[in-house]
C-alpha cells in the first residue's frame, strides 16, 4: 500500500475536527434559542430562526476559510522543516528538527540512531516542492467544515417549527442539544481512549456552561 492509497482512505476531516465543528455550531445555535422568553410570539421565533441559521452560515464560511488558511500555513511550516532537515549536515540539528515534528510520546522513545536512519531516508527522497500546495481533498474538507457548522443548527431549531408553545419547544430543543453534546463527547472519548461515558457527560456539562456564559456575555 502506497502513501497515496493511505491518503485516499483517510476521511477528509479527522474525528476531532468533525466533533469540534458540530459542537461549535450547536453552541452557536443554542445561544439564539436560549434567549427566547416564554411569552415570545411567532414573529420572535421567526426572527430567532433566521438569526440562528444566518449566524451559522456566516461562521461556517469563516471556519471553512480559516481551515484553508491553517492548512496552508501548517503545510508550509512542515515543508520548511523538511527542507531544513535535508539541508543540514549535522546529526544533532537533524535530530532536533525531526524531534520537533514528532508527537512528544513518540519522540521521547526514539533512539538517536533511529532518528538518524529517518534523516538518511528523508535525504534520499526526491526534492520536495518549493511551496506548499492545496489539493481537492483540502477544499472538500473546508466544505465539510462549512456543512457541519450549518447542519448542527437544525436539530436545536426544528422544535420551534413544530411546537406552538415556546416553553415546550425550548425544553425539547435544550434536551436535543444536551443529547448531541453527550454523543459528541462520547465519540471524542472513544477516539482519544478516555472513558466514553465520562467524556460524554463532561462535554454536555461544558456545553451547557459555555452556552450560559455566551448568552450572559451578549453572544
Amino acid at each position: 500500500m502506497t502513501s497515496s492509497d493511505v491518503t485516499r482512505r483517510r476521511p477528509v476531516l479527522e474525528p476531532t475536527d468533525r466533533i469540534s465543528e458540530i459542537v461549535f455550531g450547536l453552541i452557536m445555535a443554542t445561544t439564539f434559542t436560549g434567549t427566547l422568553s416564554a411569552t415570545a410570539g411567532r414573529e420572535d421565533i421567526r426572527t430567532m430562526l433566521i438569526g440562528a441559521i444566518g449566524c451559522n452560515l456566516a461562521w461556517g464560511l469563516v471556519d471553512a476559510v480559516m481551515y484553508i488558511v491553517t492548512t496552508l500555513t501548517e503545510r508550509g511550516r512542515n515543508l520548511r522543516l523538511l527542507q531544513q532537515v535535508r539541508a543540514t549536515t549535522q546529526s544533532a540539528v537533524a535530530q532536533r528538527l525531526i524531534g520537533e515534528t514528532l508527537p512528544e510520546a513518540l519522540a521521547h522513545r526514539l533512539q538517536p540512531v533511529e532518528i538518524d536512519r529517518l534523516w538518511a531516508r528523508l535525504q534520499s527522497l526526491p526534492e520536495p516542492p518549493r511551496h506548499p500546495r492545496l489539493g481537492g481533498r483540502d477544499f472538500a474538507a473546508a466544505m465539510a467544515v462549512f456543512l457541519l457548522v450549518v447542519a448542527s443548527t437544525f436539530p436545536v431549531v426544528v422544535p420551534f417549527m413544530f411546537f406552538d408553545q415556546v416553553v415546550t419547544a425550548t425544553r425539547t430543543s435544550n434536551a436535543i442539544a444536551v443529547l448531541i453534546l453527550f454523543l459528541a463527547g462520547h465519540a471524542l472519548g472513544r477516539h482519544a481512549g478516555y472513558p466514553p461515558w465520562r467524556t460524554g457527560l463532561a462535554m454536555a456539562a461544558i456545553g451547557v456552561v459555555l452556552v450560559v456564559l455566551t448568552i450572559a456575555l451578549g453572544g
